[in-house]
């Protein structure tokens, strides 16, 4: 095969075409008001032969009633087609890519076409179909995917739910995380979905897996220094942004739309949560200190400035000392301070 003959083969793989079609009502009730004819010209002939008639013209008009009722008439009701609303029926004709109906309505087209789709995407969240795809099934079940039960060749056109279970992967830092996306995602190319890949359902839960390593590596948890750096858990938009791109990019060959992707779950690994909630504590407790300490500076500052103002008392240099002392430990204490009465003289 030459190599123009295979980019032709690509591209007819690829784009979409419109099926051919016309009204189904209208050849529905066509084919049954001939197949009525068709019987009443049978039970006419046989009359006629029994009359005694010349045999040659009834016997071709029996022939010709059964040969439409039945071989033309039910090989023209199986080109009927109906679809519902966000459905889609990829259509072959001898192997060749005929055409995708698409649309809701009630749908005549060749009747030799015959409808395809994904062989494996046969399975909702906790729903088999049958025995012999029962450990398929079970795995689609298990990675999240939320797709219709596959009942006839019908491509859902719905928008639909991606859910993987929770992966752990190391951040920027190395520092291992539990982390969980949901993806939102609709056919747009059936041409795409169903001869590009063997089953776009698992294809779109594997490259999501693929994309959300791809990006958590990019990133680290938490702020790690840099304030304006961004993280998982502090630029949830960004990270997500970058997540729909990547993700995007992977499955344009299956004919997907990724419309939405959002971390559900991000938390670190069991086995360094404890140290690094540990740090988080201390951290706080820093930023908590350094946040009184300011104030009781100021308030210490505001009261020496008050008894000068006003002359309440007299304090050299060293009784200033120790009082700023006093304060200070009564304000950043972490219990209440028992004060001490001096009835005495002050010196």
């Amino acid at each position: 095969m030459s190599k123009n003959q295979i980019k032709e083969t690509k591209e007819l793989l690829t784009v979409e075409k419109v099926a051919g079609s016309i009204n189904g009502m209208l050849i529905l009730i066509l084919n049954i008001l001939l197949c009525i004819a068709a019987v009443a010209g049978f039970i006419y002939s046989i009359i006629k032969l029994d009359a005694g008639e010349p045999v040659g013209p009834w016997i071709a008009l029996i022939i010709s009633c059964c040969l439409y009722l039945f071989l033309i008439g039910p090989i023209l009701f199986m080109g009927l087609k109906i679809l519902k609303p966000n459905e889609a029926l990829v259509l072959t004709l001898f192997g060749k890519y005929y055409g995708t109906l698409r649309g809701e309505g009630f749908y005549f087209v060749n009747p030799f076409v015959s409808a395809t789709h994904p062989e494996t995407n046969a399975a909702s969240s906790g729903t088999i179909v049958s025995a012999d795809k029962s450990s398929q099934a079970t795995k689609l079940s298990a990675q999240g995917l939320n797709l219709p039960v596959r009942t006839n060749k019908k491509i859902s056109l719905k928008t639909m739910t991606l859910n993987n279970d929770k992966q752990k992967i190391n951040d920027k830092l190395g520092n291992p995380i539990i982390i969980g996306i949901v993806v939102i995602w609709r056919v747009v190319n059936t041409a795409k979905a169903v001869f590009n890949v063997d089953n776009y359902g698992e294809f779109l839960s594997i490259q999501c897996d693929s994309a959300l390593r791809n990006i958590v590596r990019l990133y680290p948890y938490d702020v790690s220094g840099d304030d304006n750096e961004k993280t998982l858990r502090g630029s949830s938009q960004e990270v997500a942004d970058s997540l729909k791109a990547e993700i995007q990019s992977k499955v344009e060959v299956a004919g997907l739309e990724i419309l939405e992707a959002r971390i559900t779950h991000l938390a670190y690994a069991p086995e360094i949560a404890a140290a690094m909630l540990q740090r988080q504590q201390a951290s706080a407790i820093i930023d908590a200190r350094q946040m009184i300490v300011e104030g009781a500076v100021g308030m210490v500052e505001m009261a020496l400035s008050k008894l000068s103002e006003h002359e309440i008392v007299q304090l050299d240099e060293e009784r200033k000392a120790a009082m700023v002392s006093n304060l200070m430990v009564v304000l950043c204490g972490n219990k209440d301070a028992q004060p001490i009465v001096n009835s005495g003289s002050l010196y």
